[in-house]
């Protein structure tokens, strides 16, 4: 099997459709690959517009309505009237929102590698790659009998930008480095072979520093006022670090000046050769990047990966397989690269941008995006990745404790459709996309379900619990009884971005159940208890109806339409993320009834939500569909997921899709294989995690398992699910013991011990 790697045949000249990323968590940068001049956009992840100092000013989403009462009004009129437009809602709960901001590009890095344009040689071999195993691009080609070759990557332990041009002959290497930037907001000076960029942002003040330092082996240097040139150099390497004074400390948003730290980055890494950098850089990544392999039978031809995009035909052969094992790749690859310890968490464009006005302000929606940015983490043995999401959920809870106190005059914590790096937590006034308090409830679900991976009581104890028990106790202050039945709702209540508000949409009822679900077990496991949680969900309404049509409701009257192909399908978030539904139980019979309607169209990120839908319906050949309509319509050549434009949660979406394809474990049991399409008859993976602190790989062939080894992290009941346990079979330990078990099926249970290694095969014993 070839190392994963994205390959073209020339420059990219579009940075949304063909650039290449590289990233560290809090830098980025989209290399192009250019023969005469090439540029590397770059991004630090906290340069953002907005926020407290905003011109435009700013107030955290507080929120006091024009008439008192406005929110009762609202409920008391969907009590009369079953239900009312957005645009209504809009009007008496929305807001114009003030100083929201938007992130920022940096800027570009330039190096013109030749003095005279006009006079470039004819190139051949190009090539320019990306290796997501070493996390490195690499741009290679032969000019006027010289081979060059560029190579950058992201450190995380440096916390820099790293390239290097080389050439195969002695005195070669000659450019100029120059930085420019759309905005009018920095100075530029040169000392010492370092270029530093520094400023503030027009808007709310926000000091920046950028500096790269060149380090040319042989040849000469000269610094100018805003550029340095090398000349006839062997080699030459530039390391780059950027940053800002933001802080997440809630109410002022401002540290320390980014000088120092810049500096100290930059000092550090050039003090050292590149080589060591990049050895330091490889370690670091591989560390994660290796823990998990997947082999569904891919053989990787010799083409580029735009050819082998556009010649993908979603069916069953192993060039389509290369594509869809890269994919699952690249997702990895992008996490780790888009979400380190000590940076935001990734958002709606991972760590990259290339404007001063992103999409969607390129922010943290929080009605599906960000949490989808992290389902694979856990599940693909990326646990790390999840920090700065834990650290971004966690500084929220303190301006939403304000929102929910000004706005609901409730206990708890509340954030709304979206927010930004400046704890927004309110709303504004985008009729269909302004409402969903429901946010922290579902933000704190991945916090959960780390827990349920790791089985960490600390963590339980001193990071998730308490972000958790304070969202329920908004929803325990915020529910609703319905007029029509006595059950406890939500209202007003919108299913996001779609149809009018009422009270009990589905989606809201799954969230609020789940997390009431989570809170309870979790103060179980902490010994103690939530009689307010308990009682609340006794009486809650679990959104789960089955309507006229055999359909899953998305509302609790029965308004769904047969012909509704609407890309959101929040009302199965009991089946995926949450675990309501069970696959072959009524609710999911209708929840594929719902799917089914829906069909297989809508933005990348929806068809990967879809993927997983698939997987939990244990329908493996319609997950594989739409894993292949992903890849046919929403993926762009350099494998982005577009909405269009650009999202990076539906690259996430189906890096978890595949694995829900391969391995479950939402409830009590491990599943392997429990949603194999026909596409992947044989195959194998490695490093795969189940919740209960247990790792996982398995073969198999022609669609039946030949081997499954388990890693146990806790002691403990397991019980672990397959078709191989209908049949013949022995489980050994590590000392190749049979392990006394029970088998119920096609499941065996047994109690695993901490640290314990298990391997099951078919057949019958020698």
């Amino acid at each position: 099997m070839c190392e994963p790697t994205l390959w073209y045949v020339k420059p990219a000249i579009d940075w949304e459709t063909q650039a290449l990323p590289i990233g560290n968590g809090a830098l980025g940068a989209m290399v192009f690959g250019g023969v005469a001049t090439e540029r590397l956009q770059f991004n630090e992840k906290s340069l953002w517009t907005g926020g407290p100092g905003s011109r435009s000013g700013y107030d955290f989403g507080d929120w006091t309505s024009p008439r008192p009462g406005a929110i009762a009004e609202v409920r008391a009129r969907i009590d009369r009237d079953g239900r009312m437009s957005p645009g209504a809602v809009a009007a008496k709960l929305g807001r114009p929102r003030r100083g929201f901001g938007a992130y920022q590009t940096f800027g570009d890095l330039w190096l013109d590698l030749t003095p005279d344009l006009g006079a470039q040689p004819e190139t051949t071999g190009y090539r320019r790659e990306l290796r997501l195993r070493d996390a490195v691009a690499r741009v290679g080609y032969t000019a006027g009998g010289v081979t060059y070759t560029r190579e950058y990557f992201a450190s995380h332990p440096g916390g820099v930008i790293v390239g290097r041009i080389s050439a195969d002959r002695p005195g070669k290497v000659s450019f100029t480095l120059r930085t420019s930037s759309p905005r009018d907001d920095r100075q530029v000076s040169v000392r010492d072979g370092r270029l530093t960029i520094r400023g503030a942002l027009a808007d709310n003040g926000m000091v920046f520093e950028g500096q790269i330092q060149v380090v040319a082996h042989g040849g000469s240097r000269t610094d100018w006022s805003d550029r340095i040139t090398v000349t006839g150099a062997d080699s030459a390497v530039f390391v780059l670090s950027a940053g800002t004074d933001y802080a997440d400390s809630y109410p002022a948003y401002r540290g320390a000046d980014p000088h120092a730290k810049v500096t100290e980055a930059v000092d550090k890494a050039a003090g050292q050769d590149f080589d060591t950098l990049k050895r330091a850089h490889l370690a670091d990544h591989r560390a994660l990047f290796d823990r998990v392999r997947l082999d569904i039978g891919q053989e990787t031809p010799t083409v580029p990966t735009d050819r082998l995009l556009k010649a993908y035909t979603g069916g069953a052969s192993a060039a389509d397989r290369a594509l869809e094992a890269l994919f699952f790749a690249y997702g990895r690859y992008l996490l780790i690269a888009s979400s380190r310890e000590g940076s935001l968490p990734a958002n709606l464009q991972g760590v990259w941008n290339t404007s001063t006005n992103p999409p969607w302000s390129a922010d943290y929606h929080v009605n599906i995006n960000l949490q989808m940015n992290y389902w694979l983490a856990e599940q693909t043995n990326l646990a790390e990745t999840t920090r700065p999401y834990d650290d971004y959920v966690t500084a929220m809870v303190a301006p939403g404790t304000k929102t929910a106190r000004e706005m609901f005059g409730s206990r708890g914590w509340v954030v709304h459709n979206e927010t930004n790096p400046f704890g927004f937590t309110g709303v504004h006034d985008w009729a269909t996309a302004f409402w969903f308090p429901e946010a922290a409830a579902w933000v704190t679900q991945q916090m959960y379900d780390r827990y349920r991976f790791s089985r960490d009581l600390a963590y339980l104890r001193e990071t998730a619990y308490p972000v958790m028990k304070a969202a329920a106790e908004f929803w325990v202050d915020n529910l609703h009884t319905d007029p029509r039945d006595g059950t406890l709702v939500v209202s007003p209540s919108y299913s996001p971005e779609h149809g009018d508000f009422s009270a009990g949409a589905s989606m809201s009822q799954q969230i609020v159940h789940d997390l009431f679900t989570n809170v309870l077990e979790a103060a179980e496991a902490l010994g103690t208890d939530e009689p307010e949680v308990r009682r609340a969900l006794a009486t809650l309404d679990p959104g789960l109806r089955v309507g006229s049509w055999g359909q899953l409701q998305e509302w609790k009257s029965d308004w769904d339409g047969r012909t509704d192909d609407h890309r959101h399908v929040s009302h199965l978030f009991a089946l995926h993320p949450g675990r309501q539904i069970t696959a072959g139980t009524p609710p999911a019979e209708a929840a594929e009834v719902s799917l089914t309607a829906r069909g297989d169209g809508g933005t990348g990120w929806s068809k990967a939500w879809k993927i997983n839908f698939w997987a939990r319906l244990l329908d493996g050949d319609h997950a594989h569909t739409m894993l292949g309509e992903q890849l046919r319509t929403s993926t762009l050549e350099n494998l982005w997921d577009t909405h269009p434009p650009f999202q990076i949660d539906g690259n996430f979406g189906a890096t978890a899709g595949i694995a829900e394809m391969l391995l479950q474990s939402r409830h009590s049991s491990v599943d392997v294989l429990p949603a194999l399409p026909a596409a992947w008859p044989t195959g194998s993976y490695s490093g795969l995690r189940a919740r209960g602190d247990v790792t996982v790989d398995a073969s198999w062939k022609d669609g039946a398992v030949t081997e499954i080894v388990l890693r146990t992290g806790a002691a403990g009941p397991l019980t672990v699910r397959n078709a191989i346990f209908s049949g013949p079979y022995h489980l050994l330990d590590a000392q190749g013991r049979s392990v006394r078990h029970t088998r119920d099926g096609a499941a065996v249970t047994f109690t695993a011990a901490a640290g314990g290694a298990y391997t099951v095969t078919g057949g019958r014993m020698p």
